[in-house]
């Protein structure tokens, strides 16, 4: 099982690093970038638990930082304390918060998700793919939601600067545009890839 679970675990380690590190893991979208690189994440916390999770989530965190700071976009000063803030010149620790937090409980989440679902839809048949889906859509939309709300109150000025926000509500828009654009584009895919991919690692593992 050791042997079993370090190779499932090397297999969503490399699709991380090869999504993190070719356009394919995150796209931009101008002021920010989006990403799937959260899919192979919640589906090895699903299968191999939350402390595998957890581990891919900081790498996750690590290639944000990484690529942020290589390829920077508008708002790459929250993710990478490289980059200077906007309205000052220089970068700030908290984007290590914000790049890498949210990434970590991304990859313990999804674990808990799925049993707690599983055990309350116990009387519904075919319940695993609709729990699946469920729980990599949820997953997704707390992910979204940690990362911008992080964002917003840890670099208020320089994030209402960047989307040239003159108002609190402004910000708050801006924010809920953000999770039903880009966010809800994530969420669905993450949902659809969970749901398909994650049942066969599941009678691979019952082997």
């Amino acid at each position: 099982m050791k042997i079993r679970d370090f190779t499932l675990t090397t297999i969503f380690l490399s699709i991380i690093l090869l999504c993190a590190f070719t356009p394919i893991g995150f796209i931009h979208l101008g002021v920010i970038k989006a990403t799937i690189i959260h899919i192979p994440i919640i589906i090895a916390s699903i299968i191999l638990g939350p402390k595998i999770g957890a581990f891919l989530g900081f790498v996750f965190g690590i290639t944000s930082i990484v690529t942020n700071t290589v390829a920077p976009t508008l708002l790459s000063f929250a993710f990478s304390p490289a980059i200077p803030v906007l309205g000052t010149g220089q970068g700030s620790f908290w984007a290590l918060f914000v790049a890498i937090v949210p990434r970590v409980i991304i990859g313990f989440i999804p674990y808990y998700l799925f049993k707690a679902m599983h055990k309350a839809m116990t009387k519904k048949k075919n319940k695993q793919k609709q729990v699946l889906f469920l729980t990599g859509l949820l997953s997704t939309f707390v992910h979204t939601l940690l990362v911008m709300g992080s964002i917003s109150l840890l670099f208020n000025d320089a994030y209402a600067q960047a989307i040239n926000a003159d108002s609190t509500s402004a910000i708050i828009i801006a924010v809920l545009t953000v999770f039903l654009t880009n966010g809800l584009a994530e969420a669905v895919l993450a949902a659809f890839v969970t749901a398909t991919v994650a049942p066969p690692l599941f009678k691979l593992l019952k082997k």
